[in-house]
């Protein structure tokens, strides 16, 4: 049975770790503690480095973004739907 353990007392299913929210507290708590020094730290930074970092945060506080792929069987279209695409693709190079 997928899903199931033989320990009666373990983690429910949809309760987070309580070690994931420690650490997710203690690391919030570092930074509020430290943001000033963070900031000075920052400043002195190359702008190399700097988007270096900005790029490494991000990951922290934005989603990640998956690629996605779009396919048509163009056989399954109609003549009109056909005619349809080739004029858009027609005018977007205009």
């Amino acid at each position: 049975m997928k899903g199931h353990t033989n320990n009666p007392k373990g983690r429910k299913k949809g309760v987070p770790n309580k070690i994931t929210i420690d650490l997710r507290q203690w690391i919030k708590d570092f930074i509020d503690d430290n943001r000033e020094q963070i900031k000075k730290d920052w400043k002195g930074l190359e702008p190399k480095d700097r988007i270096i970092l900005f790029e490494k945060l991000l990951k922290y506080s934005l989603p990640t973004l998956q690629a996605t792929t779009v396919t048509t069987d163009f056989e399954k279209l109609t003549d009109e739907q056909l005619d349809f695409i080739i004029n858009q693709l027609r005018n977007s190079k205009q």
